[in-house]
C-alpha cells in the first residue's frame, strides 16, 4: 500500500507538472507577437496594447491542462526531456512539428505548438483508434515499417552498399531500393518541411518489434533536404539503448548534438546545402 501511495503520489506530481509547464506556455506565448513572415505562437498584438488577460488560449491546451493535471497517466518523457523541446517550441511555433509515436503525451505536444501542425505516425492502428478516441482532434496516421530490430546491425553495415541510401541520392517517397527509407508515408509528410521532429517510436525492445532504425534515417533524409531555412531539430529518446545510440551517430551526427538530457539528445542538423563538405554529398551521412 505504501508504495502504491508512492506511485501515485509521483505520477499526480508529474501530471501537475506537466500541466504547469502548459499552463506557463500559454502565459509565456502571450507574450510574443505576430513579427512579419514568422508568425509566433500567440495572436496577440502588443501594438494594440493588449495584455496577457486578452489572450486566448486554444480549446486544446485548456484540455491539456485539465487532462494533465487530474490524470495520473503522464507521458514517458520526464518533465526534464519534455522542457528541452519546450524550449524549442518556444521559439519555433507555430511550426511544422512531426512525431514518431502517439501516446499519453500527443495531447501536450499538440497543445505546446498551437496553430501550428503537430502530426503524429503511429505503427499500431488498435491504438491509434484507442488514443482518437477520447481525443479524436489529434492529427494521427498509421504507418507500416519495412524493418525488425534483430536487422539493425546488418542494416548500419550494409546501407552503403545501396545507392538510393546514399546521402546525396536519398529520398524517402516510392524508395523501395533502400530498406531504411521511410517510402510509404502519407503525401501530406513528404509534402511539408518539418522544423520539429520527434523520435519516441515505433517500439525497440525486442528483435521482432520494427525498431526506429527506419525513423532515425528518415528523419536526417528530412532534415538534409531542407529547402526553408534555418536548421531542422531532431529530437531523439530512449538514447539508452544500444540501436537508437548507433544509428544516431551514423545519421544524426555527434557534431549536430547540441543538448542531451536523461534520455533525450537533440539534434539542430542543417540542410546539406549549407554543410561544407561539398554541398554535405559525401559518402556518408557524419
Amino acid at each position: 500500500m505504501k508504495n502504491g501511495r508512492a506511485f501515485t503520489y509521483k505520477t499526480v506530481f508529474v501530471g501537475l507538472s506537466l500541466a504547469g509547464l502548459i499552463f506557463g506556455a500559454v502565459l509565456l506565448i502571450s507574450s510574443f507577437v505576430l513579427s512579419g513572415e514568422n508568425q509566433l505562437l500567440c495572436l496577440l498584438a502588443s501594438a494594440s496594447g493588449r495584455g496577457v488577460a486578452n489572450y486566448s488560449p486554444t480549446e486544446i491546451q485548456l484540455q491539456a491542462i485539465i487532462h494533465y493535471a487530474t490524470s495520473p497517466v503522464v507521458p514517458q518523457q520526464s518533465f526534464a526531456e519534455v522542457s528541452v523541446s519546450f524550449n524549442v517550441l518556444k521559439s519555433r511555433a507555430p511550426c511544422n512539428f512531426l512525431v514518431f509515436g502517439l501516446g499519453h503525451d500527443s495531447l501536450m505536444w499538440t497543445s505546446l505548438n498551437p496553430r501550428g501542425k503537430t502530426i503524429f505516425l503511429e505503427e499500431d492502428p488498435k491504438w491509434v483508434q484507442t488514443v482518437l478516441k477520447d481525443a479524436p482532434y489529434l492529427h494521427a496516421h498509421t504507418i507500416q515499417y519495412r524493418t525488425q530490430l534483430s536487422q539493425a546491425e546488418d542494416l548500419l553495415s550494409s546501407y552503403r552498399a545501396e545507392p538510393q541510401c546514399s546521402p546525396s541520392n536519398a529520398v524517402l517517397r516510392g524508395n523501395r531500393r533502400c530498406r531504411l527509407a521511410l517510402d510509404n508515408l502519407p503525401d501530406e509528410v513528404y509534402e511539408r518541411e518539418w522544423d520539429l521532429i520527434m523520435i519516441d517510436a515505433p517500439r525497440g525492445y525486442f528483435p521482432e518489434a520494427p525498431g526506429r532504425m527506419g525513423a532515425i534515417f528518415s528523419a536526417a533524409v528530412m532534415a538534409r533536404n531542407r529547402n526553408g531555412s534555418g536548421v531542422t531539430h531532431v529530437f531523439l529518446h530512449d538514447v539508452d539503448r544500444r540501436v537508437e545510440k548507433m544509428f544516431a551517430e551514423e545519421f544524426l551526427c555527434r557534431k549536430n548534438l547540441v543538448k542531451a538530457v536523461g534520455r533525450l539528445w537533440h539534434f539542430e542538423i542543417p540542410p546539406a546545402a549549407n554543410v561544407n563538405d561539398g554541398g554535405g554529398k559525401g559518402a556518408r551521412f557524419c
